[in-house]
C-alpha cells in the first residue's frame, strides 16, 4: 500500500507539472474512453500503472508551445470548432485573439491538440449545448469537408459529416459572435449544381426560403434553430495555398460573415472588407523540405510499393487517365494537395531520390507540416506517423487563415 501511494504522489506531481487536467492526461497518454477514471484511481493508490505505462508517463514531457495566459490582456474572444490540431486557431492567437472554447471529437487529434495548446478539446459538437459555450466575438470552424469532396463521393448534406454545418448555424443563432470564418473544400461551390453552398449562405444570411429536408440527420437544437434568420453579411472566397507562400497546390473555400444586428443593416460590408490579394511569389518545395541523405529509410518506399505505383501508372496512361504516383524534387515549384490518406502509400506526393540512387520517399511529418505552413516549433510527436500524416492532410494552410484573419480583425477594428 505505501508503494502504491508513492507511486501516487509522483503520478499526481507529474501531472500537475504538464497543468493537464486528469481527461486531459488520459488522452495524452492514449489511454481508452474510461482513461480519467485510470489516471483517478492512479493517484488515490487504488492501483499502479502497467511497467509500459511507466515508461511513458516518466518520458512524457508537455512542452505546449502555444498555451495561452488566461490573465493577458486579448484584444477579441474566439471558439475553435472543429479544431483538428489547431491551424485555424494559430493565426487568430497570433492576433492576439483568445481561445475560449475548442472541439474536435478524434482522439488523436485532441493528443496532438494538448501537446502544442496544453488543453483538451471538447468532443462531439452534436452533444455540447450552446449555453455551454462561452461568449465569443469570432467563430471558427473548417467543418468537415469529406461529404463534399471528391474523396467522400459527393454525397453533402446526406452525409453525417456533411451536416455538421448546421451545427454552427445553431451556435451562431445563440451566441452570435460578430463574425464567423468557414473552410471546406473547393468542390462545395459545384455540389449539387451549387445548391448546397447556396442553402449554406442562405442560412447565414437569413434569406433562406427552402426547406431543410426532414429526413437530413441533425442535432435537435439544429434543427430548432434553422427557423432563425441569423442576419450576417456573407461572402466566400477560394484560395490556393501556392499564392500565400506554400509549395502545395491546395485550393480551399473560406466563408466569411459579419453580424448585421451588431453593426447594423447600413454598414458597406462589400467596402469595408477586402480579401487578401496573395503576391504569389515563386514557391520552391526544397525550401521546405529535410535533407534526403539524412531522412530515415523508414520513409523511402519500398521496391514492391513502387514497383506497383510504376504499374497503376502504365494502367491509367493506357485508359487516358491521369491517376497514378506525383514525383517531385526539390526544384519542383509545388506539390499537388496533401490529403489525409496520404498514410496509405503517400503516391500523390513523393519525393525522388535518384541522386542518392534510392527509391523515392514519402514526406516526413515535419515536411507535411511546413506544406501546411506550420511553424517548426509545432509538435508533430503526440502520436504516430499514420495519424499525423491524416491530421496534417485534413488540416488547413496556416499562411491562408493568417491573411483571411487579419483581414477579418481589420474590418472588425475599424467598425468600433
Amino acid at each position: 500500500m505505501v508503494a502504491s501511494l508513492q507511486s501516487a504522489e509522483i503520478i499526481r506531481a507529474k501531472r500537475k507539472e504538464t497543468g493537464l487536467s486528469q481527461k486531459a492526461y488520459a488522452r495524452i497518454l492514449g489511454l481508452n474512453e474510461s482513461g480519467e477514471r485510470t489516471v483517478r484511481g492512479w493517484e488515490a493508490g487504488e492501483h499502479k500503472p502497467s511497467p509500459a505505462k511507466w515508461e511513458i508517463i516518466n518520458n512524457l514531457k508537455i512542452t505546449s508551445e502555444f498555451s495561452q495566459n488566461d490573465n493577458h490582456a486579448y484584444d477579441f474572444r474566439f471558439i475553435d470548432l472543429f479544431a483538428g490540431i489547431g491551424g485555424i486557431r494559430l493565426p487568430f492567437q497570433e492576433l492576439n485573439g483568445h481561445c475560449v472554447f475548442s472541439s474536435e471529437w478524434d482522439k488523436f487529434a485532441q493528443r496532438t491538440y494538448i501537446k502544442n495548446f496544453g488543453e483538451l478539446p471538447h468532443g462531439d459538437i452534436t452533444k455540447i449545448s450552446a449555453s455551454e459555450i462561452p461568449e465569443h466575438d469570432i467563430l471558427l470552424g473548417g467543418f468537415p469537408c469529406q461529404a463534399f469532396s471528391q474523396a467522400g463521393l459527393k454525397k453533402g448534406f446526406n452525409d453525417t459529416r456533411g451536416t455538421m454545418f448546421f451545427e454552427i448555424q445553431r451556435i451562431l443563432a445563440s451566441k452570435r459572435p460578430k463574425a464567423f470564418m468557414l473552410e471546406n473544400v473547393k468542390q462545395l461551390r459545384g455540389h449539387e449544381k451549387g445548391r448546397t453552398l447556396e442553402t449554406i449562405m442562405d442560412i447565414l444570411s437569413g434569406s433562406h426560403n427552402q426547406e431543410v429536408p426532414s429526413d437530413i440527420p441533425m442535432s435537435e437544437d439544429a434543427r430548432n434553430t434553422l427557423c432563425e434568420e441569423l442576419n450576417y453579411w456573407v461572402d466566400f472566397r477560394i484560395l490556393r495555398a501556392g499564392d500565400f507562400g506554400v509549395p502545395q497546390n491546395r485550393e480551399r473555400i473560406y466563408i466569411v460573415g459579419f453580424d448585421k444586428n451588431h453593426y447594423g443593416e447600413n454598414v458597406n460590408f462589400e467596402k469595408l472588407f477586402q480579401w487578401p490579394e496573395p503576391e504569389k511569389n515563386k514557391t520552391r518545395l526544397g525550401d521546405i523540405l529535410e535533407n534526403s541523405a539524412e531522412t530515415d529509410p523508414k520513409y523511402t518506399i519500398s521496391e514492391k510499393l513502387w514497383a506497383g505505383h510504376q504499374r497503376r501508372l502504365k494502367e491509367h496512361k493506357l485508359k487516358g487517365n491521369g491517376f497514378g504516383y506525383s514525383l517531385f524534387n526539390e526544384d519542383s515549384a509545388y506539390t499537388s494537395t496533401l490529403s489525409a490518406r496520404y498514410y496509405k502509400d503517400g503516391s500523390e506526393i513523393l519525393i525522388d531520390q535518384s541522386h542518392l540512387n534510392k527509391l523515392p520517399r514519402k514526406l516526413t511529418p515535419r515536411e507535411c507540416a511546413r506544406l501546411q505552413g506550420f511553424p517548426d516549433n509545432f509538435d508533430v510527436t503526440a502520436v504516430s506517423d499514420v495519424q499525423i500524416y491524416k491530421q496534417f492532410g485534413n488540416s488547413v494552410s496556416v499562411p491562408v487563415v493568417r491573411e483571411v484573419a487579419k483581414q477579418i480583425i481589420n474590418t472588425m477594428q475599424s467598425l468600433k
